[in-house]
């Protein structure tokens, strides 16, 4: 397999429109790496710069050392499964897998090996005479994963490849391409705007936004410790929520005044708010963090007012509202609520995160980098 370098990486357009810019990237050996972000950001223009289909504006490419601007797809050793499947639709699951083979002129024996090889890891053996016509999405998606793994390459890419499919299919699926991952031993990059899938599937999450990468790490690092207020609120599901508050000091300790309650930050965490008392920032905390209380706790008490209870069976989104902010809670399902109950809730505030206001950076940073 191989390992893939992205140096100062830029796609620029027409009217100096910066798809990409300046993207550094390593993808070792036997990696799985998932761009991530939402639509318009850059990730699938990256990919398709590895891939050969698009032209690099400025930086380099390297697959195993070797320089790849000029180099053509066919040249480049690297395999790419699309988002539509792309399957010739008059030719059978077999004709489909082997038709690269035949191009390249590869034995018929070895192209009869590879094809029935491939096919029993995605366990389709049984569908190699049938058209694409007669298979499910998943099943299609299957032969187009089985035709980039007959051509052994260096890396395999991956375009949104689960979009097309419903919900239980892509929960399948994503299991069955981390399986693969670990079967083959391979180098893959892999993109969606589904950070579910980035979070379950990666090894290592790139999140990019407006063309620019903005951090790179492992699932729960980025979880953990996100560098600014964007990738703290696109990582996690339901997303991380954001109040404004100010920062104020009281008997020689920090606290953070919300306006309808006041919070203690956690102690680790109080030295680097000091500087910013007087000042508002963005106090961050998630879901799954903020826990119900029957009666208001002594300290850390959120008087909140519930608007929407969403039951989703295994436990409870709660959206919810201070007298002007919105957030949500994730609950147990034994608990009951009704659209305009008052409900008290305490954050667990070790696990508060914290953003400037004008360049929306973690406040945490010294703390994050010793966390790695």
């Amino acid at each position: 397999m191989a390992k893939v370098e992205l140096k100062g990486i830029s796609k620029v357009y027409d009217g100096n429109v910066r798809a990409v810019d300046n993207a550094n990237i390593t993808v070792e050996d036997k990696e799985f790496v998932v761009f991530v972000g939402p639509s318009g950001c850059g990730k699938s223009t990256t990919l398709r710069m590895v891939a050969g289909l698009e032209d690099i504006t400025e930086g380099e490419l390297l697959i195993d050392g070797d320089l790849m601007n000029d180099v053509p797809p066919k040249d480049r050793n690297i395999a790419m499964v699309f988002q539509n499947y792309a399957l010739y639709p008059h030719m059978s699951v077999y004709e489909n897998m082997a038709f690269g083979l035949r191009i390249k002129k590869v034995d018929k024996a070895e192209i009869d090996r590879r094809v029935h090889e491939a096919a029993r890891i995605l366990d389709i053996e049984k569908l190699l005479d049938r058209k694409p016509k007669a298979l499910s999405g998943g099943q299609r998606q299957r032969v187009a994963v089985g035709r980039a793994i007959v051509r052994n390459p260096k890396v395999f890419l991956f375009d949104e490849p689960l979009s097309n499919l419903d919900a239980k299919l892509r929960v399948q699926m994503r299991a069955e391409l981390s399986d693969l991952h670990m079967r083959l031993n391979a180098t893959m990059i892999y993109v969606t705007h589904d950070q579910v899938e980035a979070m379950t599937m990666a090894s290592k999450i790139v999140v990019m936004k407006d063309g620019k990468v903005q951090q790179i790490g492992s699932p729960l690092y980025l979880y953990n410790h996100p560098i600014n207020k964007f990738v703290a609120g696109f990582i996690g599901s339901p997303p991380m929520n954001f109040l404004t508050v100010k920062v104020v000091e009281k008997n020689g300790e920090v606290m953070l005044d919300e306006g309808g309650f006041e919070l203690k930050p956690a102690a680790e965490h109080a030295k680097y708010l000091k500087s910013y008392v007087g000042q508002e920032v963005y106090f961050g905390i998630r879901p799954e963090d903020l826990l119900y209380a029957e009666t208001p706790a002594a300290e850390n008490n959120m008087p909140l007012k519930v608007t929407v209870v969403e039951p989703l069976g295994a436990d409870i989104h709660l959206w919810l509202s201070t007298k002007t902010q919105p957030l949500v809670a994730r609950t147990e399902p034994h608990h009951t609520f009704k659209i305009g109950d008052a409900a008290n809730f305490t954050p667990k505030m070790d696990k508060a995160r914290y953003f400037d206001r004008n360049t929306e950076l973690s406040l945490l940073a010294e703390l994050d980098a010793a966390a790695r």
